[in-house]
């Protein structure tokens, strides 16, 4: 995957904007005004992406291509290369992880008003077998 796909993807989610909130180079993905995503214009090779701890860990472990977030809180956040062993559909699946992961932090009624869809389920956790979409559900 290559910059300009990673931003048109981005884009696509819904209330995501693009900002330079720290200089003119790093560029920032933004739900709702919470970072989900940001990667450098002049070395456009890596994004940090926003990852549940444990299975960022797991992801660290089998992938050459994830490293803990470079200049984040590495706990929560993964550096991934666009172009090592990540295939384009795992890239899209951790932006989307990604995203939601910051999406259900978000304030209930702000959940409600904007993204009604993702609160018809109550997410209990993440299965580390699942992968960074596979989030066990019940139903209300």
């Amino acid at each position: 995957m290559y910059i300009d796909e990673l931003r048109t993807y981005c884009l696509l989610k819904p209330c995501v904007e693009e900002c330079f909130p720290f200089d003119n180079d790093t560029l920032v993905f933004k739900v709702m005004g919470k970072m989900f995503a940001l990667c450098s214009l002049s070395a456009p090779e890596t994004v940090n992406l926003k990852c549940e701890p444990t299975y960022a860990a797991e992801l660290r472990e089998r992938y050459e291509g994830v490293r803990p977030g470079y200049h984040m809180n590495k706990q929560h956040w993964n550096t991934v290369s666009l172009q090592r062993d990540c295939s384009d559909s795992m890239l899209r699946d951790l932006i989307d992880h990604s995203y939601e992961r910051v999406v259900l932090s978000l304030p209930k009624k702000v959940q409600v008003t904007h993204f009604p869809s993702l609160r018809k389920e109550e997410v209990l956790s993440v299965s580390k077998t699942t992968g960074p979409s596979g989030v066990r559900v019940k139903k209300r």
